[in-house]
């Protein structure tokens, strides 16, 4: 969701100009390791300091880095995970603001022509816990899975960071992705632009999924849509 790898930019660029938009996202943070850093202390202080606003939604999404072997990053999907997402949802109402779980994007790994369903473990636990909770969900992953599956494997390495290693434009009719080789240092350094990978996305990927992002909260708040441009 970060503004520099993520859909963040091309989420927020669809909001007209009386809404404020706030990415409070980083990147390499799970459900845990967010609340642990005291990010969420700031975005709950955001959320309760209402700032004449009308109305405050807090889009929570979380997935990518709760299965990392890393152990300030790594939430158990059965007794964990669960838990912080409905917790991250009681306190956004407890403060005053309207919660909105999102599954996670879909990676864009191929293997045979088919997308890896690598994140279904943690999108169906937020369903789950958004169905519980009587709260809204936007289900990105199951948008995302869909269309990526529908557009293949070339069209998909589009959306990634660019330029597209050699490697990659060699091989991607195959069907079946594979590992990226840089042979300039510049284009595996993050510091640089976001490198090319099968998670994060670049320009043209948070356009795309950023505009599915917005459709999809439409749906889940129709009152919402006079907020977005084209309205």
């Amino acid at each position: 969701m970060t503004d520099k790898s993520g859909y963040g930019l091309g989420f927020c660029a669809q909001f007209r100009p009386e809404v404020t938009c706030i990415n409070a996202a980083r990147g390499g943070r799970s459900s845990k390791s967010y609340r642990v850093e005291g990010l969420w202390d700031k975005v709950m202080s955001q959320v309760t300091d209402r700032q004449g606003f009308q109305a405050t939604y807090v889009l929570i999404q979380f997935g990518h880095n709760d299965g990392s072997s890393k152990p300030e990053r790594h939430t158990n999907i059965e007794t964990e995970f669960p838990v912080n997402m409905r917790n991250y949802a009681r306190d956004v109402v407890k403060a005053g603001g309207v919660p909105v779980l999102v599954t996670p994007l879909t990676q864009r790994h191929f293997r045979n022509g088919r997308v890896n369903p690598d994140l279904l473990p943690w999108a169906t636990a937020t369903r789950l816990v958004a169905r519980s909770e009587g709260v809204a969900l936007m289900d990105l992953n199951a948008e995302s899975y869909a269309a990526v599956q529908a557009m293949g494997l070339p069209e998909s390495n589009s959306l990634a960071g660019q330029p597209i290693p050699q490697n990659i434009l060699d091989t991607q009719d195959t069907g079946t992705s594979v590992p990226a080789i840089f042979t300039d240092a510049s284009q595996a350094d993050s510091s640089v632009k976001q490198a090319f990978d099968y998670t994060h996305v670049g320009p043209k990927g948070s356009a795309f999924f950023g505009r599915m992002a917005a459709d999809l909260l439409v749906k889940a708040q129709p009152a919402l849509r006079v907020y977005f441009q084209g309205s």
